[in-house]
């Protein structure tokens, strides 16, 4: 929520939105008196962002690299608006390659893919950025690595698109074959019940029982990309999978595998996740604005996060939100509890 305090003569901020952004998302100014006399001048953070467009009532701006706090100011030759304040996410990991959401466990530690290119064998596949923000190599010898997920005991599972295995991950990096078979693997969510389901972007979602016996639990749509799957509160597995379309669907799929379409209109969806208030959040374009789309328990959508290249998103355990783009984690202290486990 923004700041604001009434002023004669000052520029007067009414609405910011999105709520947050990272480097590169564009901020939307609503107000009065931007531009009176001189081209309007924002600054956020005390560094100037480039207005991609101004009038003396509305204002685009894009967010500047660098920016490590979120005090929006509006100036108008010598007069200035009010802070208001954004979330505005912090580069916390670069020089990466996910393809999916971040994995968070339940000390706060987040893992993220240097993926790569079907078929690239990287020198590290998985890195730990841990609560200091130290990003450090946690697995090596792993092609394409590509979704992750957590059980209920802290294993962590690793999808890899090259051989179409899940790997199975003790919290000291001992790595060991959990199945094989699984076409172009993807995306990973466990359910209640400690049953794992991996997202074949060929057009299957398989069901894996904890002892390990494999189920073909619903069809889809080939992906272009990948599948992303979460667990909903109302215990449905959604899917977002981008196809040629621009104009793509989030699928809910019942505990006996019938697909139904949550939502339809999002540009190239990707990674998906729940907080604790039952909202969705789907990386995504909406409207031609990309970002991060926040679904209402009515379905409704709108832009939370602007921001380019976002490719999966998690919670973590102290309410933030981490953010991740074709090459790097950002940190949003968006203040909002995820939900971490189905």
């Amino acid at each position: 929520m923004g700041i604001r305090k009434e002023s004669n003569g000052r520029p007067q901020i009414a609405q910011v939105s999105p709520v947050a952004a990272i480097a590169g998302g564009e901020f939307q100014i609503q107000g009065r008196g931007f531009a009176k006399s001189d081209r309007p001048r924002v600054t956020i953070g005390e560094v100037a962002a480039p207005i991609i467009i101004g009038s003396d009532s509305f204002v685009i701006v894009r967010v500047p690299e660098g920016v490590s706090e979120g005090e929006l100011v509006v100036q108008n030759g010598e007069q200035s608006s009010q802070a208001w304040t954004c979330d505005v996410g912090i580069q916390i990991a670069e020089g990466l390659h996910p393809v999916a959401n971040p994995a968070v466990d339940t000390f706060g530690n987040v893992y993220t893919t240097f993926s790569g290119s079907r078929g690239q064998k990287v020198a590290v596949a998985v890195y730990k950025i841990d609560l200091n923000y130290n990003v450090k190599p946690f697995i090596n010898d792993l092609m394409n690595a590509t979704a992750m997920a957590f059980d209920a005991q802290g294993l962590l599972y690793i999808s890899s698109r090259f051989d179409g295995v899940v790997y199975q991950v003790t919290p000291n990096g001992s790595m060991s074959v959990f199945v094989e078979g699984m076409g172009i693997a993807t995306g990973l969510a466990f359910d209640g019940e400690n049953n794992l389901y991996v997202g074949d972007r060929s057009g299957t979602i398989f069901k894996i029982a904890p002892n390990r016996q494999i189920f073909v639990f619903a069809t889809l749509e080939p992906s272009i990309a990948a599948y992303h799957l979460a667990f909903g509160p109302d215990r449905y597995l959604y899917v977002s999978g981008p196809t040629t379309s621009s104009f793509d669907s989030v699928y809910r799929i019942s505990h006996t595998g019938e697909v139904e379409v949550f939502y339809r209109g999002l540009g190239r969806p990707q990674g998906i996740a729940f907080d604790t208030e039952d909202r969705l959040y789907v990386a995504a374009s909406l409207g031609g604005r990309k970002g991060v789309v926040r679904f209402d328990k009515d379905r409704r959508p709108e832009l939370f996060l602007s921001g380019p290249g976002i490719v999966g998103l998690a919670f973590t355990p102290s309410r933030s939100l981490m953010v991740a783009t074709t090459n790097s984690v950002y940190r949003v202290d968006a203040g909002i509890q995820g939900r971490l486990l189905a």
